[in-house]
C-alpha cells in the first residue's frame, strides 16, 4: 500500500468500526463490572482500559468489517448505508477482511492478557458475529436468529465479560443476563425495521421481513414491556437491584413502555424509527442510573 493511503484506509476503517455504536457494548460491560465490583469506577485503570478496548474499537471492527464484506450489495441499495466505505467503493473487501482477522486476533491477544474467562466471552461474541455475517450459516438470513444473536452477543455477553474481567463466572447472577437479552432484542428489533425496505430488495430475510415491520415492533414491545417488569420484580424482591429502587423501576416501567409504544410502534420511515431507538435508549438509562448508584452505594 502506498504510504499516502494509509491515513484514508485507516479513517475508513474507522468509520466501519462505527464509534456510535460502541456503547451498545460498552455499557453493558460496565454493569456486568459494576455487578463485581459495586465500584462506579472501572478499577484498576489498566485492565479496564484493556477491556474498553477489546470490547470497543477491537470487536466492533472484527465483526463489522465482515458484516459490510458479506453485505457489500444489499448496502448499495439501503440509503442508510449506500455511502459506507465498502459500499461506496473507498475500501475494498480484501482490505475489510484483512482488517476483521488482524483485530480479531488483536481483541483475544489483549483479551488473554486478562483472564481466561474473559477471553473465551470475548470469543463467543467474535464468533456470534461472523456467524451473522458469514454464508453459509449467515444467521442474518434467518428470522429469529438474527434476533437472538445480536441479544445474546450484547444483552448476555458483554455484562459476562464486564464480571469476568474481574471474578470467576461462575458467581455471575444469570438473572441480569436475562434480563440483558430481553432489552437488546427490544432495541434490535427497530433496527432490523428501519431497514426492511432494503433488506427486501435486497433479498435478505430478516425478522422484520418475515413478520413484517408491525409484528416485529410488536415483537420488540413484548420483550420491552418483560425487561421493565422483571426489573421491577427484581427490585421489589430485593434481587440483585437493592430494594430501595423499587420506586425508581415501577415509575419508569409504564414511562418506558408507554414511550417505546409512541415513538416506536407509531414510527414510519427509517429515519423516525432511529430517533425513536436514540430517545428510548436514553430514556433508559435513567432508572440505570438509579441502580448504578444505589448498588455501589451511592444513593
Amino acid at each position: 500500500m502506498h504510504a499516502a493511503a494509509v491515513p484514508r484506509t485507516a479513517a475508513e476503517l474507522w468509520r466501519v468500526a462505527r464509534p456510535a455504536l460502541w456503547p451498545v457494548s460498552l455499557v453493558p460491560c460496565y454493569v456486568g463490572h459494576l455487578l463485581a465490583t459495586r465500584s462506579l469506577l472501572p478499577v484498576p485503570a489498566a485492565p479496564a482500559l484493556a477491556g474498553a478496548a477489546v470490547w470497543g474499537p477491537l470487536g466492533w471492527l472484527a465483526v463489522l468489517a465482515v458484516n459490510d464484506a458479506a453485505d457489500v450489495a444489499g448496502d448499495r441499495r439501503n440509503p442508510r448505508k449506500a455511502g459506507a466505505p465498502l459500499a461506496g467503493g473507498r475500501l475494498s473487501v480484501r482490505a475489510a477482511l484483512v482488517a476483521a482477522h488482524l483485530s480479531a486476533a488483536a481483541a483475544m491477544a489483549v483479551a488473554l492478557t486478562l483472564r481466561p474467562a474473559f477471553a473465551l466471552v470475548t470469543a463467543g461474541f467474535l464468533i456470534l458475529g461472523w456467524l451473522y455475517s458469514l454464508p453459509p450459516v449467515r444467521l442474518k438470513d434467518r428470522p429469529g436468529l438474527d434476533v437472538a444473536t445480536n441479544a445474546v452477543a450484547v444483552g448476555a455477553l458483554a455484562p459476562m465479560a464486564g464480571w469476568a474481567a474481574v471474578r470467576p463466572l461462575a458467581g455471575f447472577p444469570w438473572v441480569m443476563a436475562v434480563l440483558g437479552v430481553l432489552v437488546a432484542v427490544a432495541l434490535y428489533v427497530p433496527t432490523a425495521v428501519a431497514d426492511h425496505g432494503a433488506d427486501v430488495a435486497s433479498g435478505y430475510t430478516t425478522v422484520a421481513v418475515r413478520f413484517g415491520p408491525r409484528g416485529a415492533l410488536r415483537a420488540g414491545l413484548a420483550a420491552w414491556t418483560a425487561a421493565c417488569a422483571l426489573a421491577a420484580a427484581l427490585a421489589a424482591t430485593g434481587q440483585v437491584f437493592p430494594q430501595r429502587t423499587w420506586w425508581a423501576q415501577a415509575a419508569s416501567a409504564p414511562v418506558l413502555v408507554v414511550l417505546y409504544h409512541r415513538r416506536l410502534g407509531r414510527a414510519r420511515g427509517p429515519g423516525e424509527v432511529v430517533r425513536g431507538i436514540t430517545v428510548v435508549s436514553w430514556a433508559f438509562l435513567v432508572p440505570c442510573a438509579v441502580f448504578a448508584l444505589a448498588y455501589a452505594g451511592v444513593l
